[in-house]
């Protein structure tokens, strides 16, 4: 669960340099929905505009924690974001909203997901949550907690990791975070800390692969439907293929998605 050290310095953080010009436009692929309304990010210099109850990731729900459990920012213009981090409640959903709602818990991380797939946000991405128990790993990361106790596997379900998955494939996508166990990383493995989750328990050689399954997903519904070649060019290049020899296989494949 979330560190109960208190990263309670309210300084405002430093401001990213900006670079001059104008934005580069967004192009002509089709946008998921629930990327569109989230362009916010791309747009340094500007705070971004925020609104009561609104979540960064659409099948969340709004639930706030505490204000004295994370610090108000302006992610990723004046902290850039890096790491995903995986937490174990060690404790039920309710007992964890709980605790991130009182303000003399001193910690709470961006999300919880249940047991049964369910996920509830808590602090928005563009503010620093107080669940590393490492000052820098708190600006530079997104949390998220799973319901459940380290020492049950049962408690580790299906729902659970496939809704994490979407999740975290989501918050990758946003922040260009390659998706590896270099940025996807356990509580365990921030520097400092004295907490053991998620444990020995959670599967990471499947979880990982879930990641990268739903970022493709993903990808291929922002790109929408490809163009189909014309009947000439099919022609073409049946013809080519003959003149070369049949039952050859030529080109690369394509890498769909980061860390694959």
């Amino acid at each position: 669960m979330g560190e109960t050290t208190n990263d309670s310095d309210r300084r405002i953080g430093r401001r990213a340099l900006l670079i001059g010009g104008a934005a580069a436009a967004v192009g002509t692929a089709v946008l998921a929905r629930d990327e569109l309304g989230r362009l916010w990010w791309r747009t340094p210099g500007v705070e971004k505009p925020r609104k009561e109850g609104e979540v960064d990731f659409g099948g969340a729900r709004w639930v706030a924690a505490s204000s004295a459990n994370w610090r108000r920012a302006d992610r990723p213009d004046d902290f850039g974001i890096d790491r995903v981090i995986i937490h174990v409640t060690q404790g039920s959903f309710k007992s964890a909203v709980k605790v991130f709602q009182d303000p003399g818990h001193g910690a709470a991380a961006h999300y919880i997901v249940g047991k049964d797939g369910r996920i509830t946000q808590m602090i928005r991405e563009l503010d620093v949550a107080f669940h590393a128990g490492n000052r820098e790993f708190n600006e530079r990361s997104v949390g998220i907690e799973h319901e459940g106790f380290v020492d049950r596997p049962e408690d580790f379900t299906d729902a659970m990791y496939e809704a994490s998955a979407r999740l975290t494939a989501r918050i990758c996508a946003r922040y260009d975070i390659s998706v590896d166990r270099e940025h996807i990383i356990g509580h365990v493995e921030v520097p400092g800390t004295d907490h053991t989750d998620p444990g020995p328990h959670w599967d990471w050689d499947r979880y990982i692969p879930l990641v990268r399954e739903a970022a493709k997903r993903d990808a291929e519904r922002t790109a929408g439907p490809t163009a189909s070649p014309t009947a000439g060019s099919t022609s073409g290049a049946t013809k080519a293929t003959k003149a070369s020899g049949a039952g050859r296989t030529g080109g690369a494949t394509r890498t769909t998605a980061r860390g694959a």
